[in-house]
C-alpha cells in the first residue's frame, strides 16, 4: 500500500555529504527536512578524502568537529604530507610537509584543522548528527521519482527500493543533492555547460596490510608515483591496511575490463605484495556548471551544480559550503525573518566562487603523473640524476596550488551580492596558496584566538551577530537590535576587547551573517532598519563592486 503523504519544510534528495550537511544545518535552526537516499546507507567508495579547514570549522559551527577526529581511521599524529616519487622502490622526487594544513596546532588563520579522513566517515558523522536533531528523517532506500511545484509548495512522489511502494512527501521546498546525475537536475531540465568530459580516470580501493611496511618513503596521505609506465597516486585510508589507489588522465579509449587492478597497483608501485581489490570505480573527470541552480521552490547543491576535477580536494568541501549558504537562507525564509530577495542570493553569491575554484581544479588537474614523467626519470646516475632534480622542481613549483590553497580556501568572497553592504574599500586581492584574512564585506570573518583560549567564531550567535570593539558607543548595539527585533531576525552583540580585532576588521563595528562572512562594518551604523533590511534580502539593492 502506498505510504501516506508526508509533510515537512524541506525534502532534500541525497545522503550524501551536501545533504546531509543540509539537515544537520537546517535541522539546528528547528526547519523541519525528510532526506531521502535510494542506497540503504552512507557511501563506501571514499571519492573525497579531504575536509578541509573551511568545512572543518562548519563542522565546529555544529558541534561535531571533535566527533570527526574521534571518528577517524588514522592514527591523529599521522602527518598529511604529500610524497612524489618514481616509484615506492625508486627514487624521492619532492615532498610537501603539511598538506592542506591538517596538523594539529593553533592558528589565528582558522578555528580547525583540516582532516584527511575518508568520505564514508564524514558521512557517517554527519547522518548521526541529522538522525539526532528533531525534525530531521533521513530515509534509506527510497528514491525521488518526480516532483510538481506550485506557489506553496512542492509535491515530490517517492519509492521504496526493495517493497517499488510509492509515497508522497508535500514540502514547502525541494533541494537536489543527488550528485552528478542528479534527478532532481534532470527533472528541472536544467542544462550542465564547460568543458564536459576532460579524461578517463581509474578508482581502486584495496586491502594491503604490509604495504607501509616495504618501502623507504615515510608515512604521507598521498604518494604520487611519477613513471612513464603507469602513472598514479594513492594512499592509505585506514590505519590497518586499507588503501586508495587514482590512476588519472588515462588514454582516450581504454578498456577497463581488461585491466587487471592487481598489476595496476603493482607496476605503479614498483612493488609486489599481497592484496585484495575492494572496489574498482572507472570516472571521468569534467569541468561542468549547471545553468541554473534551481527553478521556483527548487534548488541544486553540490555536484548536482557544479562537477570539476578532484585535484585540491575542493568538490566535497565546495558542497558542504553550498548547504550552509543555501541552509540558513531556506531557514530564514521558513521563519519569516528573511526578505523575498534572500533566496535569490543563493545563486548569485555561490556561482562565482564555483568557477573560481572549478578554474583551479582544472589547472592542478592538468600537471598529473602523465605530464610530470620524463624520459631517463628512472635512470641511474648523473644523467638521471639531472632530470630528476628538473622534475623536482617542476613539482615543487607547479604543484603548490593544490596542496598549499588556503587562500581559496578561506579566501572566498561574495562579490556584487545585494544582500551585502559595500564600504568603498579596495577588495582583496585573490589569494591562493597564502591567506590574508580581510574584514571587507563579503568576506570570511577573519578569525582569531580569544585571551581565553576560545575561538572568536565560538562566541558568534546562530542568526547575525554584532562584534562590537571596546571604543564603538554602546548605543549602537542597542540601536540594532531594536531594529532586528522589528523584522524578528535574530541578532547576537558580541563585545571584542582583543585589540587583533581592529587590526584585522579596520572597523570599530562588524556586522555577521550566520554563515561567518562580513556583511557590514564601520565605525557608526548607517539606518539601523535600512542595515537590517538589505542583509535579511527584504530591500531591493544592486551592487558594483563591494
Amino acid at each position: 500500500m502506498p505510504n501516506p503523504e508526508t509533510a515537512t519544510h524541506v525534502l532534500i534528495a541525497g545522503a550524501g555529504p551536501v545533504g546531509l550537511a543540509l539537515a544537520v544545518e537546517l535541522g539546528m535552526r528547528s526547519i523541519r527536512c525528510v532526506v531521502v537516499e535510494q542506497h540503504e546507507r552512507v557511501g563506501l567508495n571514499p571519492r573525497a578524502k579531504l575536509t578541509n579547514v573551511r568545512s572543518r570549522e562548519i563542522l565546529r559551527r555544529w558541534g561535531i568537529a571533535d566527533e570527526l577526529a574521534r571518528a577517524s581511521p588514522m592514527p591523529p599524529d599521522y602527518p598529511s604530507d604529500i610524497v612524489f616519487a618514481t616509484r615506492l622502490n625508486g627514487y624521492t622526487l619532492a615532498r610537501f610537509e603539511d598538506a592542506f594544513h591538517c596538523a594539529r596546532r593553533k592558528s589565528d588563520l582558522y578555528s580547525e584543522p583540516g582532516q584527511w579522513v575518508p568520505q564514508y566517515t564524514l558521512e557517517e558523522v554527519l547522518r548521526a548528527r541529522a538522525a539526532g536533531l528533531p525534525g530531521v528523517e533521513v530515509r534509506f532506500g527510497t528514491r525521488l521519482v518526480t516532483f510538481r511545484q506550485d506557489s506553496d509548495g512542492v509535491s515530490a512522489e517517492t519509492e521504496d527500493v526493495k517493497s517499488g511502494a510509492r509515497g508522497t512527501i508535500r514540502a514547502h521546498y525541494l533541494v537536489g543533492a543527488d550528485g552528478a546525475r542528479s534527478t532532481v537536475r534532470t527533472l528541472l531540465g536544467i542544462g550542465m555547460q564547460g568543458g564536459g568530459a576532460l579524461a578517463p580516470n581509474l578508482n581502486l580501493v584495496f586491502r594491503a596490510p604490509r604495504l607501509a611496511g616495504l618501502h623507504d618513503k615515510g608515512p604521507a596521505v598521498m604518494y604520487w608515483m611519477v613513471n612513464r609506465e603507469m602513472p598514479a597516486y594513492f594512499g592509505p585510508l585506514e590505519r590497518d591496511g586499507l588503501w586508495f589507489l587514482i590512476a588519472p588522465r588515462l588514454p582516450d579509449g581504454v578498456d577497463f575490463g581488461s585491466l587487471d587492478a592487481r598489476e595496476v597497483v603493482r607496476r605503479s608501485s614498483g612493488l609486489h605484495f599481497d592484496m585484495e581489490i575492494l572496489h574498482v570505480d572507472p570516472w571521468t573527470a569534467h569541468r561542468l556548471i549547471a545553468e541554473r541552480y534551481g527553478a521556483g521552490r527548487v534548488f541544486l547543491a553540490g555536484d548536482a551544480c557544479h562537477l570539476h576535477p578532484p585535484s585540491g580536494g575542493h568538490g566535497m568541501n565546495m558542497g558542504i559550503g553550498d548547504a550552509l549558504d543555501l541552509g540558513w537562507k531556506l531557514a530564514a525564509t521558513l521563519q519569516g525573518w528573511g526578505g523575498p530577495r534572500l533566496l535569490g542570493t543563493y545563486e548569485r553569491e555561490r556561482k562565482p566562487l564555483h568557477h573560481r575554484v572549478i578554474s583551479e581544479a582544472v589547472e592542478n588537474y592538468a600537471l598529473v603523473g602523465d605530464q610530470l614523467a620524463r624520459d631517463g626519470i628512472e635512470q641511474p646516475g648523473a644523467e638521471g640524476d639531472r632530470v630528476r632534480r628538473d622534475v623536482g622542481a617542476l613539482i615543487r613549483k607547479g604543484k603548490l596550488h593544490e596542496f598549499r590553497s588556503l587562500g581559496v580556501v578561506l579566501g572566498g568572497r561574495y562579490r556584487d551580492s545585494p544582500i551585502i553592504v559595500p564600504d568603498g574599500t579596495a577588495p582583496p586581492r585573490e589569494q591562493v596558496a597564502d591567506y590574508e584574512p580581510s574584514a571587507h564585506p563579503g568576506c570570511l570573518a577573519p578569525h582569531f584566538w580569544m585571551e581565553d583560549g576560545t575561538s572568536l567564531y565560538d562566541h558568534f550567535g546562530p542568526g547575525f551577530s554584532l562584534l562590537v570593539d571596546r571604543e564603538a558607543p554602546f548605543g549602537e548595539v542597542s540601536r540594532l537590535e531594536q531594529a532586528a527585533a522589528q523584522r524578528g531576525l535574530p541578532l547576537k552583540g558580541v563585545a571584542v576587547a582583543d585589540p587583533k580585532f581592529g587590526a584585522l576588521y579596520q572597523a570599530r563595528l562588524a556586522l555577521v551573517r550566520p554563515d561567518q562572512h562580513v556583511a557590514w562594518r564601520g565605525d557608526r551604523l548607517p539606518d539601523p532598519v535600512e542595515l537590517i533590511d538589505r542583509v535579511r534580502g527584504g530591500a531591493s539593492h544592486d551592487t558594483q563592486e563591494n
